[in-house]
């Protein structure tokens, strides 16, 4: 819900000294997030680790973050993302490692005195406190000017657009409401670094994407540094300037969300990332990054991940990537595999379907065109769409993805 005051790390004015953004008018990008005070360049987490008794929950964690980044934190639970979080606001110690603001040491600053704002799963209302009551619990901690708070708390419900809802108290309001009181109390401290840790989680699916373009509009507005926590991979990959995945503790890849989605550094994270064929088959050849696996019934080229995969592979494809071939379809250049059809769902624009090859392999796929369940369909997929990893050791490392 914030922090309750400030102290070295972005200090609000001294109470009744005026705020030089204070006469502006009109855009509340320029009013609300006082950004020349606000501003850092870099923030670096530098082998930052976090332990449990024997239980390892964070290791070697290292990343810089630049000022005005969104950052996700993506991962599956107990993945380390959440303890990642609580580390750099100060509400876990580290158990090695250190975090810098620039170039002041970030981690003995206790965490009320960072000036971050968080927004946690739960929203941490008070019940018994109106809309506006809540937003202003920050700045009323500070001993802000009267006429200073309710400006500040009407620019921040404004920019959430709960300015009607001012008065209500939060079992008045619907979950993404609720949600937004949270952000505002957040935001109105001014703070340098905003949290969240997975804030949409407790919502239902059409809440939950209006929440998301909520939460992009407020950070294209007022170019808060964000570190956001979520398990979502489509929630990961629309929001964020880079995604940062974690496995058991440890970075796996770090990369804008293109990087992942299309150039993942492991099968781990191609799995992850929505790669739902996952098929391990034997090396036939490798020459360079072409590499051909397959057995009996099954024969696919694709692109070798490392430079030498070995003699079994781990082969990702998305479902996505198939196409059902037609008469005459399927020429060079595609790999072609026929499966025959099991399962096929219906999602208005397109078929999601399961197939089972001669082998008795399982392949998911999507089709425009109508399949039924015991039909038999050739699916292409082209060799650039074939990535090839090694069988083993993939998750416990983090790779660079290849440019």
């Amino acid at each position: 819900m914030g922090s309750v005051r400030r102290g070295r790390v972005g200090q609000d004015p001294e109470p009744g000294r005026r705020n030089p953004n204070s006469d502006k008018r009109g855009s509340h990008q320029a009013v609300l997030p006082g950004r020349a005070r606000t501003r850092f360049r870099t923030l670096r987490l530098e082998g930052v680790s976090r332990h449990f008794g024997t239980t390892v929950a964070v290791s070697d964690f290292n990343l810089t973050i630049q000022g005005g980044e969104f950052i996700a934190l993506l991962g599956p639970s107990g993945c380390g993302k959440s303890t990642a979080l609580n580390c750099l606001a100060g509400l876990l110690p580290l158990t090695a490692g250190g975090i810098w603001l620039d170039d002041e040491r970030l981690d003995a600053v206790p965490p009320e005195e960072r000036g971050f704002g968080f927004v946690f799963q739960n929203y941490a209302l008070f019940p018994h406190m109106t809309v506006r009551g809540n937003v202003a619990f920050g700045l009323t901690i500070r001993r802000l000017p009267k006429d200073e708070l309710r400006r500040r708390v009407d620019e921040a419900l404004h920019m959430v657009e709960l300015a009607d809802h001012a008065d209500k108290l939060p079992g008045q309001l619907s979950g993404g409401e609720q949600q937004r009181v949270a952000i505002a109390r957040a935001i109105v401290i001014r703070p340098r670094l905003f949290l969240m840790d997975e804030p949409l989680s407790n919502l239902d699916a059409k809440l939950r994407l209006q929440m998301r373009r909520e939460i992009r509009r407020l950070h294209q507005t007022l170019h808060l540094t964000t570190v956001y926590v979520t398990h979502d991979q489509e929630e990961a990959l629309a929001l964020a300037d880079r995604v940062v995945l974690l496995n058991r503790g440890r970075i796996q890849q770090v990369g804008t969300p293109e990087d992942l989605y299309t150039r993942p550094a492991s099968a781990y994270v191609a799995d992850f990332m929505g790669y739902r064929n996952l098929l391990e088959l034997p090396v036939v050849s490798q020459e360079g990054r072409r590499i051909i696996v397959g057995r009996a019934g099954l024969r696919l080229v694709g692109v070798a991940q490392d430079d030498s995969v070995g003699g079994q592979a781990v082969v990702a494809i998305r479902p996505e990537d198939f196409r059902v071939a037609g008469a005459g379809s399927g020429g060079a250049g595609a790999n072609t595999v026929p499966v025959r059809v099991e399962v096929a769902e219906y999602y208005g624009g397109e078929i999601a379907a399961e197939g089972r090859t001669e082998d008795g392999g399982v392949i998911c796929f999507r089709s425009l065109e109508r399949v039924v369940p015991g039909e038999l369909v050739r699916l292409t997929v082209p060799v650039e769409r074939v990535l090839v990893f090694r069988a083993a050791g993939q998750t416990d490392r983090w790779t660079q993805p290849r440019s």
